[in-house]
C-alpha cells in the first residue's frame, strides 16, 4: 500500500515550461517519478525533459492517462488550473504555489470535496515516498526509504526533520507537506488516517505550528484512532499574540491556537512532543 503517490502514479505538471516547473520536473524524474505530461496553454507540442507538453489538462489526460497533477503556475491562475485538472479527471492535485487567494483556495477545496478529488496545499512542499515517487519541491538527497510517516504544516521544518531522520539512519515511508495556509485541501487528520492504514508506515512524525486548530483536531483523532506511535513538534512557542509567523495560518488570536494548547492536546492524546527539533530523533528511536 502506498500513501498518495507511488511508482505507478502518472504525473502531470501544470506550468511545466516555467522555471520552477522545468527544474522540479527534472528532479522528480531523477527521484523516480513517472512524469507523463505537462500543460502550458499555447505551448502544446513542445517537450520538457522529454515530457510532452499539452495546451490543456483534458488533452494531456486523454493522451497519457495522467491521474495526478502538480500545479506550479502563478497564484492568480491556480484556481483555473486546479478546476481544469479536476474537470479533466485528475484524482490527486498537489498545489505547490504560494500566495493563493483565500477565496480561490476555498473554491478549490469545495469543488474537490464534491468531486472526491484529493487536494494537497496550496503553498505546500508536496508529497514524497522514497523509492517510489515524489511530487514535491523537497530535495531528493535528504530522503531514505523506511517506515516513518512524516506530516507537516511547515515546509522548512519538513526538510530539516526529514534530513535529520536520514542522517540518523531512520528512513521514511511517505512525507506529506500539507501547507500552512488558512485554507488547505488536506489536513493532519486526513494524512493520519492514511498513515494508520499504511502497512509500510510503522511510526509517525507530526510537525505543527501555532494558529488554527489543526493540531488539536489531530490530537483528538490520535487519541481515538491511531495505534502507531506518534512523535510531534510544534513551532512558534515564542510567538507573541497577534503576530503572524511565516504562514498565513500561523497566528495566535483571542487566546486560541497557542503552542502550549497544542502541545498539551497532543501529550494528552498519547503523543510524544519534542521541545526542539533535534529531540525528534531521540523520540522516534525510542519508539
Amino acid at each position: 500500500m502506498a500513501v498518495l503517490i507511488n511508482e505507478k502514479s502518472k504525473v502531470l505538471i501544470q506550468g511545466i515550461t516555467g522555471h520552477q516547473g522545468m527544474f522540479h520536473t527534472l528532479k522528480m524524474e531523477e527521484f523516480g517519478t513517472n512524469v507523463v505530461a505537462g500543460v502550458t496553454p499555447g505551448k502544446g507540442g513542445q517537450k520538457v525533459h522529454d515530457v510532452p507538453v499539452f495546451n490543456t489538462a483534458r488533452a494531456a489526460v486523454k493522451e497519457t492517462g495522467a491521474d495526478t497533477s502538480g500545479i506550479f503556475v502563478p497564484a492568480p491562475f491556480v484556481l483555473d488550473a486546479a478546476m481544469e485538472a479536476m474537470d479533466a479527471g485528475i484524482t490527486t492535485v498537489v498545489i505547490i504555489t504560494e500566495h493563493v487567494p483565500v477565496h480561490d483556495a476555498m473554491k478549490i477545496v469545495s469543488l474537490s470535496s464534491k468531486l472526491g478529488v484529493r487536494v494537497i496545499g496550496p503553498n505546500c512542499p508536496g508529497i514524497a515516498s522514497p523509492g517510489k515517487a515524489k511530487l514535491a519541491i523537497i530535495p531528493n538527497q535528504i530522503f531514505k526509504k523506511g517506515d516513518v510517516g512524516v506530516v507537516s504544516r511547515s515546509g522548512t521544518l519538513t526538510y530539516e526533520i526529514v534530513d535529520s531522520l536520514t542522517q540518523a539512519g531512520i528512513g521514511q515511508s511517505t512525507c506529506v507537506g500539507i501547507g500552512g495556509d488558512r485554507v488547505s485541501g488536506t489536513n493532519f487528520v486526513d494524512v493520519l488516517e492514511l498513515f494508520q492504514a499504511d502497512r509500510q508506515t510503522k511510526r509517525i512524525v507530526l510537525v505543527g505550528e501555532i494558529g488554527g486548530s489543526a493540531e488539536e483536531d489531530a490530537a483528538r483523532y490520535i487519541a481515538k484512532e491511531v495505534t502507531k506511535p506518534v512523535s510531534a513538534y510544534i513551532a512558534g512557542k515564542s510567538a507573541p499574540p497577534g503576530k503572524r509567523m511565516g504562514h498565513a495560518g500561523a497566528i495566535i488570536s483571542r487566546g486560541a491556537g497557542t503552542a502550549e494548547g497544542k502541545i498539551k492536546a497532543l501529550k494528552d492524546a498519547g503523543a510524544e512532543v519534542a521541545d526542539v527539533t533535534a529531540d525528534i530523533i531521540r523520540l522516534v528511536k525510542r519508539e
